[in-house]
């Protein structure tokens, strides 16, 4: 492969935009996406998942397609497609297979193929290469070559992109490991990491998820704890912080399409194989059922048919991704209850919400009357930056200001207000 391959990037979403955009800096990119939607708005400057600012965005030397045809011939094709759960908590691997054989139709001979999409370990190598030979007519290991390189993306965070984060690498050959290292090197300025294999790879991708997920658990643990001891979760992490190797893990709703999705891929491998493991499906079991622990003992505090506003909607704070928000188990617990529930959030698309969860937004927090409850689920700047009158205003007097994410700890509420948190 010459000095300056081409390159093919399947899917520009969190992950696939900012990697495209990266190495369009050193090579010839094109970046491909079946959402004619999105192509439009990315040829029109603008990222919606604000990862990527305007002016970066309009200035790159990159090539926005839907078309597969536009992708055809390329030297390296670089899969970043979601992959999800279905309904029973397996894995998903419908959009990764379809990019596989998007990818099939379009490459020649000589072309490396690799996927950063979050796998358990052998799907690159058991079912994409497969498919990639299916679609292509060409046979893998010899005309065409697998690799992967496990995504890192977090969603919001400006400190730890694709340009400053170390990427695992792994290739079918040795020299398919060497042109990676290349490629990937010249993004992040040679942080590289070659693992021994496509399948460590793939493993290591999946329990760095895992181990968060079970940290997270164990603190929605304590909060439960804490709760029947009427003792305030978070302040007892304050204090057991000041220990040197305490980690800093705090309790929340966990969602988003990493963390609250990749320990099932872990976990249905390890069945596969004839393992139960215990320790992360309890950890899913116990971060899976935090919303409706939240909507329970709210439900308690208010009574029915009683008012309730939801501030925020997104998984995670200041991040237009509503992908997999568990903040609906507390809205839907909360329903269960027999309360109105409304839900404003000023990061995430009105038309997403309806589409993904039956929900009307609120679009303004203005002349609302007061509810019974507010509940605090994200903590996006615009609620963090929230007064005490603020949040007096949206609430009844005798009403109660539920805070799940500690962002109001510390403000002096009106004595007429009831204050609730983990």
């Amino acid at each position: 492969m010459n000095d300056s391959p081409s390159i093919a990037v399947i899917g520009l979403g969190y992950v696939g935009l900012p990697l495209a955009v990266g190495l369009a800096r050193h090579f010839p990119v094109t970046g491909f996406d079946v959402s004619a939607d999105r192509v439009a708005e990315l040829r029109a400057g603008r990222d919606r998942t604000g990862e990527v600012a305007a002016d970066i965005l309009r200035s790159a030397a990159l090539t926005v397609t839907g078309d597969a045809a536009d992708v055809a011939g390329r030297d390296l094709y670089i899969v970043t497609v979601p992959t999800p759960v279905d309904s029973d908590n397996q894995p998903d691997l419908s959009l990764v297979r379809a990019a596989s054989r998007t990818v099939g139709g379009a490459m020649r001979s000589g072309a490396v193929v690799v996927f950063e999409s979050t796998v358990y370990p052998g799907v690159t190598e058991d079912i994409c290469g497969p498919d990639l030979e299916a679609a292509s007519g060409l046979v893998c290991g010899r005309d065409f070559f697998l690799g992967y390189s496990p995504e890192r993306i977090n969603p919001g965070d400006r400190d730890h992109t694709v340009e400053r984060i170390v990427k695992v690498i792994a290739g079918q050959t040795p020299r398919v490991t060497d042109l990676l290292t290349r490629v990937y090197g010249s993004v992040n300025g040679g942080q590289v990491f070659a693992a021994a294999d496509i399948r460590t790879a793939e493993a290591a991708k999946a329990i760095e998820n895992a181990q968060r997920d079970i940290n997270i658990a164990f603190m929605n643990e304590v909060a439960q704890i804490c709760r029947r001891l009427d003792i305030s979760v978070h302040d007892v992490l304050a204090a057991a912080r000041t220990k040197w190797n305490f980690l800093p893990f705090t309790p929340g709703l966990v969602g988003g399409h990493c963390i609250g999705v990749d320990p099932y891929y872990l976990s249905h491998c390890a069945q596969e194989v004839g393992h139960h493991p215990r320790v992360i499906l309890a950890g899913r079991a116990t971060n899976d059922g935090m919303g409706a622990f939240i909507a329970g003992e709210i439900a308690r505090e208010v009574a029915a048919p009683g008012r309730v506003l939801i501030l925020g909607l997104t998984f995670k704070e200041d991040v237009p991704d509503l992908r997999n928000s568990r903040v609906i188990d507390v809205a839907l617990g909360l329903r269960r209850a027999d309360l109105q529930v409304r839900i404003h959030d000023p990061l995430a698309n009105p038309a997403e919400a309806k589409r993904e969860y039956g929900i009307d937004l609120l679009t303004s927090l203005d002349g609302l009357s007061p509810f019974d409850a507010v509940v605090g689920c994200v903590a996006h700047r615009a609620y963090r930056a929230m007064t005490a009158d603020d949040l007096a205003r949206l609430t009844k007097p005798g009403g109660l200001i539920a805070d799940v994410k500690g962002q109001w700890r510390g403000l002096p509420l009106p004595a007429d207000r009831r204050a609730w948190s983990l």
